[in-house]
């Protein structure tokens, strides 16, 4: 392609010189006749391959498990401690304690609240008694900076264990403090 744009130049140029371009036509009409275009081979494509896709009905693996689901499935053995499965879900039931944070207490005659921010941003009042964490951890105490709670943990044979468990508070005012 390049010795013909190269000889049509030139054609050009020499044409303006001469009046006679009756050579410069030959050689060029030679030139096309001598050169002809070289096409690349179409590449193979590659066979595909059919699979049947039979694991359908389970569950997918892009999507994580729920910790609900994961604990209503364990086998309860009689005459061991579990969970009430007929108890109502609380809202704080559906984060980890690590995704809870206690941010202060309020309290009134006797009643003491902890402030508790979940990772939503949303805050919760919660007391003795009310349930948080995965675990169904209830409320046994609360204190000014940490909060006691009673896990049910499961030990996967099918009973379940209780755990005493702390949610401190770990941003302490330090204003007022003297």
């Amino acid at each position: 392609m390049k010795k013909l744009s190269l000889v049509i130049l030139m054609s050009f140029a020499l044409a303006a010189c001469n009046d006679d371009t009756a050579e410069q036509k030959e050689f060029i009409d030679q030139v096309k006749a001598s050169t002809t275009p070289k096409v690349e081979p179409i590449p193979q494509i590659a066979q595909f391959e059919y699979f049947e896709y039979s694991a359908g009905r389970l569950r997918s693996p892009f999507v994580a498990p729920k910790p609900e689901i994961i604990q209503n499935n364990l086998v309860q053995v009689k005459n061991c401690l579990h969970p009430d499965p007929n108890r109502v879900r609380q809202p704080l039931e559906k984060y980890p304690l690590d995704n809870l944070l206690m941010k202060g207490t309020i309290g009134r005659a006797g009643n003491t609240w902890a402030l508790i921010k979940a990772a939503d941003e949303t805050l919760y009042r919660v007391t003795v008694g009310n349930y948080i964490g995965l675990y169904h951890g209830e409320i046994k105490e609360v204190h000014d900076n940490y909060i006691e709670l009673l896990e049910l943990i499961p030990d996967g044979a099918g009973c379940w264990k209780e755990r005493l468990t702390k949610l401190e508070m770990l941003e302490a005012d330090t204003n007022g403090a003297s």
